[in-house]
Protein backbone atom coordinates (compact mmCIF):
# COMPACT_ATOMS: atom_id res chain seq x y z
CA UNK A 1 0.00 0.00 0.00
CA UNK A 2 2.85 2.51 0.75
CA UNK A 3 4.50 1.48 -2.22
CA UNK A 4 1.46 2.77 -4.25
CA UNK A 5 1.65 6.19 -2.99
CA UNK A 6 4.76 6.28 -3.02
CA UNK A 7 4.43 5.37 -6.92
CA UNK A 8 4.98 8.18 -9.23
CA UNK A 9 2.52 8.35 -12.27
CA UNK A 10 4.95 7.81 -15.51
CA UNK A 11 3.48 10.54 -17.87
CA UNK A 12 4.51 12.98 -14.90
CA UNK A 13 8.12 11.27 -14.79
CA UNK A 14 7.87 11.85 -18.52
CA UNK A 15 7.23 15.82 -18.30
CA UNK A 16 9.71 15.91 -15.41
CA UNK A 17 12.74 14.27 -17.14
CA UNK A 18 11.93 16.77 -20.25
CA UNK A 19 12.23 19.44 -17.63
CA UNK A 20 15.57 18.43 -16.74
CA UNK A 21 16.65 17.86 -19.72
CA UNK A 22 15.40 20.91 -21.89
CA UNK A 23 14.66 23.54 -18.87
CA UNK A 24 14.98 26.77 -21.29
CA UNK A 25 13.39 25.21 -24.26
CA UNK A 26 10.09 24.68 -22.01
CA UNK A 27 10.13 28.43 -20.79
CA UNK A 28 10.13 29.88 -23.92
CA UNK A 29 7.29 27.98 -24.99
CA UNK A 30 5.15 28.11 -21.87
CA UNK A 31 5.86 32.28 -22.27
CA UNK A 32 4.85 32.06 -26.58
CA UNK A 33 1.47 29.93 -26.18
CA UNK A 34 0.63 32.64 -22.86
CA UNK A 35 1.68 35.35 -25.03
CA UNK A 36 -0.81 33.72 -28.04
CA UNK A 37 -3.21 33.54 -25.76
CA UNK A 38 -3.72 37.06 -24.96
CA UNK A 39 -2.87 38.33 -28.76
CA UNK A 40 -6.30 38.04 -29.35
CA UNK A 41 -7.48 40.37 -26.63
CA UNK A 42 -5.30 42.51 -26.85
CA UNK A 43 -6.26 42.86 -30.79
CA UNK A 44 -9.88 42.68 -30.25
CA UNK A 45 -9.35 46.12 -27.53
CA UNK A 46 -6.85 47.67 -30.42
CA UNK A 47 -9.90 47.12 -33.27
CA UNK A 48 -12.88 48.37 -30.69
CA UNK A 49 -10.49 51.60 -30.19
CA UNK A 50 -10.44 51.72 -34.26
CA UNK A 51 -13.64 51.66 -34.88
CA UNK A 52 -14.58 54.12 -31.53
CA UNK A 53 -12.56 56.65 -33.41
CA UNK A 54 -13.82 56.05 -37.03
CA UNK A 55 -17.34 56.40 -35.83
CA UNK A 56 -15.88 59.89 -33.76
CA UNK A 57 -14.72 60.87 -36.76
CA UNK A 58 -17.61 60.17 -39.07
CA UNK A 59 -19.98 62.10 -36.86
CA UNK A 60 -17.27 65.03 -36.83
CA UNK A 61 -17.52 64.97 -40.76
CA UNK A 62 -21.46 64.58 -41.12
CA UNK A 63 -22.04 67.11 -38.42
CA UNK A 64 -19.30 69.51 -40.76
CA UNK A 65 -20.80 68.53 -43.85
CA UNK A 66 -24.39 69.24 -42.40
CA UNK A 67 -22.87 73.03 -41.37
CA UNK A 68 -21.81 73.49 -44.38
CA UNK A 69 -25.24 72.84 -45.78
CA UNK A 70 -26.74 75.24 -43.69
CA UNK A 71 -24.20 78.18 -44.16
CA UNK A 72 -24.78 77.37 -48.27
CA UNK A 73 -28.58 77.55 -47.66
CA UNK A 74 -27.97 80.92 -45.86
CA UNK A 75 -25.68 82.44 -48.68
CA UNK A 76 -28.08 81.13 -51.06
CA UNK A 77 -31.55 83.38 -49.08
CA UNK A 78 -29.04 86.18 -48.68
CA UNK A 79 -28.01 86.02 -52.33
CA UNK A 80 -31.60 85.93 -53.45
CA UNK A 81 -32.85 88.77 -51.07
CA UNK A 82 -29.74 91.25 -52.30
CA UNK A 83 -30.83 90.36 -56.07
CA UNK A 84 -34.26 91.39 -55.15
CA UNK A 85 -33.22 94.12 -53.60
CA UNK A 86 -30.86 95.32 -56.92
CA UNK A 87 -33.75 94.80 -59.24
CA UNK A 88 -35.80 96.81 -57.24
CA UNK A 89 -33.24 99.84 -56.67
CA UNK A 90 -32.78 99.51 -60.58
CA UNK A 91 -36.70 99.66 -61.53
CA UNK A 92 -36.97 102.41 -58.66
CA UNK A 93 -33.78 104.68 -59.82
CA UNK A 94 -35.11 104.01 -63.49
CA UNK A 95 -38.39 105.33 -62.56
CA UNK A 96 -36.90 108.10 -60.89
CA UNK A 97 -34.64 108.98 -63.72
CA UNK A 98 -37.47 109.14 -66.55
CA UNK A 99 -39.65 111.20 -63.90
CA UNK A 100 -36.68 113.78 -63.72
CA UNK A 101 -36.29 113.59 -67.61
CA UNK A 102 -39.99 114.37 -67.75
CA UNK A 103 -40.01 117.03 -65.20
CA UNK A 104 -36.82 118.59 -67.15
CA UNK A 105 -38.76 118.30 -70.42
CA UNK A 106 -41.68 120.32 -68.99
CA UNK A 107 -39.56 122.60 -67.29
CA UNK A 108 -38.23 123.35 -70.74
CA UNK A 109 -41.30 123.95 -72.69
CA UNK A 110 -43.01 126.00 -69.82
CA UNK A 111 -40.25 128.76 -70.50
CA UNK A 112 -40.49 128.37 -74.09
CA UNK A 113 -44.13 128.62 -74.38
CA UNK A 114 -44.45 132.63 -74.19
CA UNK A 115 -42.23 132.77 -77.33
CA UNK A 116 -44.72 130.23 -79.09
CA UNK A 117 -47.74 132.30 -78.38
CA UNK A 118 -45.92 135.60 -79.17
CA UNK A 119 -45.35 134.23 -82.68
CA UNK A 120 -48.46 132.66 -83.10
CA UNK A 121 -50.41 136.53 -81.86
CA UNK A 122 -47.85 138.02 -84.59
CA UNK A 123 -49.50 136.05 -87.18
CA UNK A 124 -53.02 137.34 -86.05
CA UNK A 125 -51.68 140.98 -86.50
CA UNK A 126 -52.27 142.68 -89.69
CA UNK A 127 -48.76 144.91 -89.50
CA UNK A 128 -49.13 148.46 -90.81
CA UNK A 129 -45.31 148.76 -91.98
CA UNK A 130 -42.24 146.66 -91.48
CA UNK A 131 -40.64 148.93 -88.97
CA UNK A 132 -43.99 147.20 -86.70
CA UNK A 133 -43.32 143.40 -88.04
CA UNK A 134 -39.72 144.23 -86.68
CA UNK A 135 -40.03 145.34 -83.88
CA UNK A 136 -42.45 142.88 -82.73
CA UNK A 137 -40.17 139.95 -83.98
CA UNK A 138 -37.00 141.53 -81.80
CA UNK A 139 -39.23 141.56 -78.73
CA UNK A 140 -40.35 138.00 -79.28
CA UNK A 141 -36.44 136.65 -80.08
CA UNK A 142 -35.18 138.67 -76.50
CA UNK A 143 -37.98 136.88 -74.80
CA UNK A 144 -36.80 133.53 -76.53
CA UNK A 145 -33.15 134.62 -75.10
CA UNK A 146 -34.40 135.20 -71.63
CA UNK A 147 -35.92 132.26 -71.63
CA UNK A 148 -32.80 130.42 -72.41
CA UNK A 149 -31.07 132.38 -69.64
CA UNK A 150 -33.76 130.90 -67.46
CA UNK A 151 -32.61 128.03 -68.54
CA UNK A 152 -29.03 128.71 -67.73
CA UNK A 153 -28.14 127.99 -72.08
CA UNK A 154 -25.92 130.81 -72.80
CA UNK A 155 -24.22 131.69 -76.29
CA UNK A 156 -20.48 130.52 -77.05
CA UNK A 157 -18.47 133.17 -77.03
CA UNK A 158 -16.28 134.03 -80.64
CA UNK A 159 -14.74 136.41 -79.61
CA UNK A 160 -11.95 134.86 -78.14
CA UNK A 161 -9.17 132.83 -80.58
CA UNK A 162 -10.01 129.65 -82.01
CA UNK A 163 -11.07 126.95 -79.25
CA UNK A 164 -11.97 123.44 -80.67
CA UNK A 165 -13.51 122.69 -77.16
CA UNK A 166 -15.90 125.30 -78.18
CA UNK A 167 -15.96 126.25 -81.79
CA UNK A 168 -16.12 124.00 -85.30
CA UNK A 169 -13.93 125.49 -87.84
CA UNK A 170 -15.51 124.57 -91.22
CA UNK A 171 -13.51 127.22 -93.33
CA UNK A 172 -9.63 128.39 -93.25
CA UNK A 173 -8.41 131.74 -94.36
CA UNK A 174 -4.77 132.68 -94.79
CA UNK A 175 -4.83 136.52 -94.22
CA UNK A 176 -1.86 138.72 -92.68
CA UNK A 177 -4.50 141.16 -91.34
CA UNK A 178 -5.69 139.08 -88.76
CA UNK A 179 -4.12 137.23 -85.93
CA UNK A 180 -3.56 133.67 -85.88
CA UNK A 181 -6.28 131.78 -84.97
CA UNK A 182 -8.53 134.45 -85.30
CA UNK A 183 -12.24 133.42 -85.64
CA UNK A 184 -13.06 135.64 -89.04
CA UNK A 185 -16.75 134.57 -89.45
CA UNK A 186 -19.85 132.65 -87.24
CA UNK A 187 -21.97 130.37 -89.83
CA UNK A 188 -23.69 129.54 -87.15
CA UNK A 189 -23.96 130.34 -83.17
CA UNK A 190 -22.91 127.76 -80.59
CA UNK A 191 -24.52 127.64 -77.11
CA UNK A 192 -23.99 125.49 -74.05
CA UNK A 193 -25.56 124.90 -70.73
CA UNK A 194 -22.58 125.70 -67.65
CA UNK A 195 -20.22 123.26 -68.37
CA UNK A 196 -22.11 121.33 -71.05
CA UNK A 197 -22.02 121.96 -74.84
CA UNK A 198 -25.27 122.10 -76.58
CA UNK A 199 -24.15 123.09 -79.98
CA UNK A 200 -20.24 123.97 -80.76
CA UNK A 201 -20.04 127.36 -82.91
CA UNK A 202 -19.79 126.86 -86.65
CA UNK A 203 -17.34 129.46 -87.49
CA UNK A 204 -14.30 130.52 -90.35
CA UNK A 205 -10.80 130.43 -89.11
CA UNK A 206 -7.85 132.68 -90.32
CA UNK A 207 -3.95 131.70 -90.19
Amino acid sequence: MTEDKNKIPEDLKTEEAVHEENPTETLEEEANEAESSEQPTEEKVENTIDMKELFRKKKEMLESIKKLENENSALKDRLARISAEYDNYRKRTQKEKEGIYADSIVDVVKELLPVLDNLEMSLKVEAQDVEALKKGVSMTLTQFQDSLLKLKVTEISTETPFDPNLHEAVMHVEDPSYSEKEIVDVFLKGYQREEKIIRYSVVKVAN
